[in-house]
């Protein structure tokens, strides 16, 4: 028995050792980074310039791989299921850590468990936009005319976020517009230019250019205030005399369930640093993206209170679980 005993204490001590020099090592390798959406989203934009800065401060490459489909589904599940050693890690966001629980009747993975936070990122707000040949030159004439053609005005979505906004925005404006499903913003963007959709609500890293260039027309923002970076545009709050409409996207990093402690806090004193950064700040000041460094446990609280807020708002939408 002390034989047996003596062995299983030594497995003990050996595995605690070996977890303390993986800990003092790493990284030693270079890191993925799976964005779950296109190369160009938002996601993909904020992903590419925090993981250049963390790089800097871990000493090897995060090399940034998009893996795009389903509200960012198809990303998530590869993360969930990649060995938990912090070489792999996702940039996620506010579709794959708060809503798709509500979206859909069932994920190959747990939601509430299946990821480490590392820390939260920042946040931007989004813009209504519509074809420039629609005949609504703003937001209370955009409901007038889908109150008048019934499903006739066609919306697009690529992400959760995109989609629950306008849906939020039916319900409490009383509308009932056809929604037309895409893989990326930057397709779904390519069609509304073209007139294949008559209406996209998207962040500003996709929409703001468009607006700015003149080829699509923006109608309202999508936060409680209107934004430094293109004032002239209303809350919708204030365009439809509304009192508590507010949906913006958020961006956070997350690991596999299972990574040790030690890697995480490098991981987030590294990510702290790039949000805190000047250059990322100043870069994307212009999309209304706002940093908010802070702790793994801050990220958890977070998406606790946003895996709720979401799922209220995906039923007072009236959205169905797929």
């Amino acid at each position: 028995m002390k034989t047996i005993h003596l062995a299983g204490l030594l497995t003990l001590v050996f595995g605690l050792a070996t977890t303390a020099v993986h800990a003092q090592t790493y990284p030693s390798k270079p890191i993925k980074a799976i964005v779950p959406f296109a190369a160009g989203s938002a996601t993909d934009q904020i992903g590419r310039a925090f993981a250049q800065k963390m790089s800097e401060s871990l000493g090897q490459p995060i090399i940034i791989e998009n893996k795009a489909g389903v509200n960012g589904m198809l990303g998530a599940d590869a993360v969930a299921k990649s060995a938990p050693d912090g070489y792999t890690l996702m940039v996620g966001t506010n579709s794959t850590n708060a809503a798709l629980k509500s979206l859909m009747k069932k994920l190959p993975y747990d939601q509430d468990t299946a990821f480490a936070p590392i820390g939260y990122i920042g946040s931007v707000p989004l813009i209504v936009s519509v074809n420039n040949e629609v005949p609504a030159k703003n937001l209370k004439e955009l409901v007038a005319l889908a109150k008048s053609k019934p499903t006739q005005v066609t919306f697009a979505s690529a992400s959760t976020s995109q989609r629950v906004s306008t849906e939020m925005l039916q319900s409490m404006a009383g509308i009932d517009m056809t929604h037309v499903p895409y893989k990326s913003g930057p397709a779904a963007m390519t069609d509304l230019i073209g007139g294949q959709v008559n209406v996209f609500t998207a962040d500003f890293a996709v929409m703001l250019p468009q607006v700015k260039a003149g080829k699509v027309r923006g109608l309202a923002v999508t936060s409680l205030q209107r934004s430094k970076a293109i004032p002239e545009l209303p809350t919708v709050n204030e365009a439809l005399g509304l009192r508590d409409y507010e949906l913006i996207a958020y961006f956070a990093m997350f690991a596999p369930a299972g990574t040790p402690a030690d890697v995480i806090a490098k991981l987030n004193k590294a990510l702290n640093a790039a949000a805190n950064d000047k250059d990322i700040q100043e870069k994307f000041a212009a999309i209304g993206f706002e940093t908010a460094p802070g702790t793994p446990e801050a990220l958890a609280q977070r998406n606790r209170a946003e895996t709720v807020k979401w799922a209220k708002a995906i039923r007072d939408a009236k959205i169905e679980a797929e």
